[in-house]
């Protein structure tokens, strides 16, 4: 816009509405609020984010403005960014909400106490049982502490290649091999080499394996499916499909484990790139 640019634009999948971000590294400013109305004008916004690590009273009050005074379907966010230690730990990124408009601060407190909030503790609890049974009797993860969210994902020692676990879309719950080293044409020469082996690999298995190649993504993956399985299953049923995902998990890592490292290096060497592993 003019000499300047903006740091961030996205997209929200859910609704399709234009989304862009001004990060400030020093306290909010007048030069960074007439940026942001810049911006938001320029590219036709729908949501406005400002983030900065110290929000000055009279900012905060002229976001408060704008979501009073423009239409509906504009919302203007403030953003407090802060980094936090406890006990010693690595630093944190806490984000805390300064500024936001009524109507979604309405909806997000009633949203807490929904349903969805139900099904996303049923899916920390499931993933917690799971996390814990594969650290302490398998070694296969380090990881403590579950998330509320219908997906986990474990290291497999190469960067952009992941064991997930996923409750998807249709009642499906799926062990899988993720690959998103963060080049879809990577992804796709990893996936392929991988392919190639497709045969010795489903002996070795011992069951199906659905092979996505995903062409319109830019990821891949190699799944094993169990069909009608949602979250509500494995609340009734938890120790019967937690030990199911457990094998399945430890069976992916069996077979693709020791093909990981010559299937990255294939594609390393087919699409150009040297050394290992991208980032995830």
């Amino acid at each position: 816009m003019g000499d300047f640019a903006c740091d961030i634009q996205a997209i929200d999948t859910g609704s399709g509405r234009r989304v862009i971000i001004e990060n400030q590294l020093a306290q909010t400013d007048h030069g960074h609020l007439g940026q942001l109305i810049t911006y938001a004008a320029g590219l036709d916004a729908a949501v406005v984010i400002w983030i900065a690590p110290k929000v000055r009273e009279e900012h905060r009050e002229a976001i408060d403005f704008l979501n009073r005074h423009t239409r509906e379907t504009l919302d203007f966010f403030m953003i407090a960014v802060d980094v936090i230690r406890i006990s010693g730990s690595p630093p944190a990124v806490e984000f805390k909400l300064a500024a936001s408009p009524n109507a979604w601060t309405k909806t997000a407190a009633a949203s807490s106490d929904s349903v969805v909030s139900e099904v996303s503790r049923a899916y920390q609890k499931f993933y917690q049982g799971l996390m814990d049974d594969l650290r302490e009797k398998y070694n296969f993860t380090n990881a403590k502490a579950a998330q509320p969210q219908n997906w986990y994902s474990f290291s497999s020692g190469r960067p952009g290649i992941t064991y997930t676990a996923t409750f998807a879309s249709g009642d499906k719950l799926r062990a899988e091999l993720y690959i998103d080293v963060g080049d879809t044409a990577k992804n796709k020469a990893i996936f392929d080499a991988l392919k190639s082996n497709e045969t010795s690999v489903q002996e070795e298995l011992g069951e199906p394996l659905l092979w996505e190649r995903l062409d319109n993504r830019r990821a891949s993956r190699i799944s094993i499916v169990r069909e009608n399985t949602s979250i509500a299953d494995a609340a009734r049923q938890e120790q019967e499909i937690r030990e199911w995902l457990v094998q399945r998990l430890l069976k992916l890592k069996s077979v693709f484990g020791p093909r990981i490292k010559s299937a990255t290096d294939i594609a390393n060497s087919c699409t150009g790139i040297a050394g290992g592993s991208g980032p995830g």
